[in-house]
């Protein structure tokens, strides 16, 4: 459990290279307990590299992170923590949905009572349950990313790190994924979300930083981010997007993927 007083997320000039090229550069930021944290950025931003320092799977070049209270450098503190979802979920053709759900259960040493109430609750939650116990190699990239996203969160972990959540979801099962992500925030998980899809941060984040170029280019409260300093008008959160992230660089991202 994270300390009382601690930031769910706290890092202090944390940078990773690679060889001549800084993937992230001096990234200090502060994130609150039971908050939702929606990271944005361009394609290339740094997004994924800082997640996987965060999470203990890739080692920073210079700089400091604690995450739950534990600096990333013990991942055997740190880890028991977390939850993550990167954008390939880890999961086994081979095995049915229960299955590897009742695997991931057993790696986090949850009671078999406990595991079994949980996972038959997020497949009712998920409308899994007629596909259950059917081979995820049978499954849709909608169907396995919400596998994914149950094994992230199915231990309860004190932060949640989520790569594209929503990837492949039909409009029906996103919206059952933002109402989750939702409900996990209200018992005081922390979220770290990272999506191109800027309405469901508008909607979710407590706050938001923007990546450009392995820089922290803007953070602050969606409305505080929408609000032009000079003159106090309000622009949607992409139109704000766009517009700091064209002024650190030539060329913007796409903000929204394509359907699927």
């Amino acid at each position: 459990m994270t300390p009382a007083d601690a930031p769910a997320i706290e890092t202090d000039g944390l940078t990773k290279r690679y060889g001549d090229t800084t993937a992230v550069s001096e990234l200090t930021m502060s994130v609150e307990q039971g908050t939702v944290y929606g990271f944005l950025g361009p394609n290339g931003a740094g997004k994924t590299t800082t997640m996987r320092m965060l999470t203990t799977l890739t080692k920073p070049t210079s700089g400091t992170a604690r995450v739950a209270g534990h600096p990333i450098t013990d991942r055997e503190s740190v880890t028991p923590h977390i939850g993550y979802l990167p954008e390939e979920p880890p999961i086994y053709d081979e095995l049915t949905g229960r299955e590897q759900l009742e695997y991931a259960a057993g790696l986090r040493d949850l009671p078999a009572d406990v595991a079994s109430e949980r996972i038959g609750a997020h497949l009712e939650r998920f409308d899994l349950l007629e596909d259950a116990d059917r081979r995820i190699e049978g499954y849709s990239k909608g169907m396995r990313q919400k596998v994914g996203v149950i094994q992230a969160v199915l231990h309860e972990p004190a932060v949640a790190f989520l790569d594209e959540p929503t990837s492949g979801l039909d409009p029906r099962a996103a919206r059952t994924m933002r109402e989750t992500i939702a409900d996990l925030a209200d018992q005081k998980m922390t979220i770290f979300l990272s999506t191109h899809i800027l309405p469901v941060v508008d909607a979710l984040a407590d706050e938001i930083g923007v990546l450009h170029g392995g820089e922290l280019v803007a953070q602050g409260d969606p409305e505080t981010l929408k609000s032009r300093a000079e003159t106090g008008e309000v622009r949607s959160l992409e139109e704000a997007f766009l517009e700091v992230t064209q002024d650190h660089g030539e060329q913007a991202p796409e903000t929204e993927p394509s359907a699927k």
